[in-house]
C-alpha cells in the first residue's frame, strides 16, 4: 500500500512541476527582428503546406498556382 502513495506522490509532484514549468514559460512572443522573421516564415510555410496537402489538393485536384508544381 505504500508503494501505491509513493507512486501517486511521484505522479502529483510530476504534474505540479509541469503546470509550474509551463505557466513560468508564459505566452511570451518573441521580440527581435530576426525571430518575428523566423516566425513569419513558419507561418507562410504552414499555410503553403496546408494548401498543397490538404483533402482537395490530395485526393486527385489538378495543381493549382499555391503548389509547387514542377513537371
Amino acid at each position: 500500500m505504500v508503494t501505491a502513495y509513493v507512486f501517486l506522490a511521484l505522479l502529483a509532484g510530476a504534474a505540479v512541476l509541469l503546470v509550474v514549468t509551463l505557466l513560468r514559460r508564459g505566452n511570451s512572443r518573441t521580440e527581435n527582428a530576426e525571430g518575428l522573421l523566423i516566425e513569419q516564415q513558419s507561418r507562410t510555410q504552414a499555410h503553403g503546406d496546408r494548401v498543397s496537402f490538404g483533402t482537395f489538393a490530395v485526393h486527385n485536384a489538378p495543381p493549382t498556382m499555391t503548389d509547387q508544381y514542377r513537371h
